[in-house]
């Protein structure tokens, strides 16, 4: 989860397949507080994978544009019914500000889907997760980031098989545009989140989001995104994507700083090599495995270089 006030840094979001900035201020439960920080960040990127595996599922049914317009229209009504946004107040900056977070909100959520539809949810999630990795390595400028860009080369080289001829061309373009919507994501996350008291502005940055998704989930829909199923089905991706992480995140930023967070967040890719693998039976070769190891330890290298500069700083705790 990004943190509203925290520099552009190494990868601390959730991927594409979930937001992050806080839903709003809530009380820790005992029943979630009993996991530990640690556990409830592991808890929040197994619901998020899951979730998109889940998504991978409903794909025959409504279509990636059509899976991504139910999520983002989920997640956008709970989020503006729980934290009921202030519209007036605001500058065209503010506006400009949350319509530009909204736009790369939908662009990341809308590529990686695209992606997920044609590669491995593992590959998927470890090509997207350069583009963080990118903007954590070009913010520090310190040589050593230099063997962490070299370390996901690496990775990325591994992954396709010296060619990507494993892997379906047009799934591996989707999944690096989602990287690169994700880096901007951050940035325009970390602005929002400066000009927009608690979550306001993710409520209305969501909301945009799914307002930009719907003509083209209808396009490709139709009448299917109305079907019980597969409305049930696609509130249950927002629900394991959005709005649980946001919760289980959100209260374990109160009690884990945030390097160590950014730390477990790199550790996405294994998470969603694992859901793809048990929910949609996709296995990974040894090559893909260590590739996926790579690009980990790339952005675990990446996050600790960053903390040793600073960069990463503390949450602030909320009222």
């Amino acid at each position: 989860m990004n943190e509203p006030d925290q520099e552009p840094g190494p990868p601390v979001t959730t991927s594409s397949t979930a937001t992050s900035t806080p839903v709003a201020s809530v009380g820790t439960p005992s029943r979630f507080g009993s996991l530990g920080p640690v556990g409830l960040v592991l808890a929040g990127g197994i619901s998020v994978q899951f979730g998109a595996a889940v998504a991978v599922t409903l794909m025959p049914r409504a279509g990636a544009l059509g899976v991504v317009t139910l999520r983002l229209f989920a997640a956008a009504v709970v989020l503006l019914v729980v934290c009921r946004p202030r519209l007036r107040g605001h500058s065209r900056t503010d506006w400009g500000t949350v319509l530009a977070f909204g736009v790369a909100m939908g662009g990341m959520n809308g590529l990686f889907y695209e992606a997920a539809a044609r590669i491995p949810l593992g590959a998927a999630v470890t090509l997207e997760v350069l583009g963080p990795l990118a903007l954590s390595v070009l913010a520090s400028r310190r040589a050593i980031n230099l063997v962490w860009a070299g370390l996901a080369l690496g990775g990325v080289f591994l992954l396709g098989g010296g060619g990507f001829s494993d892997l379906d061309s047009i799934g591996v373009a989707f999944a690096l545009g989602a990287g690169a919507m994700w880096a901007i994501y951050i940035v325009f996350s970390a602005r929002t989140g400066r000009r927009f008291p608690q979550a306001d502005g993710l409520a209305l940055a969501m909301a945009v989001a799914a307002l930009l998704f719907l003509p083209l989930g209808i396009a490709e829909a139709g009448s299917r995104l109305v079907n019980p199923t597969t409305l049930a089905l696609g509130s249950a991706v927002a629900l394991l994507s959005s709005v649980l992480p946001y919760t289980l995140e959100l209260l374990a930023l109160r009690l884990l700083p945030a390097s160590t967070f950014a730390v477990l967040m790199s550790l996405e890719p294994a998470i969603a090599a694992t859901a793809g693998f048990l929910i949609l039976g996709q296995s990974l070769s040894t090559t893909q495995a260590a590739a996926i190891a790579l690009v980990i330890a790339a952005s675990i290298g990446a996050v600790r270089t960053q903390v040793g500069r600073g960069k990463v700083r503390e949450p602030i705790p909320e009222a």
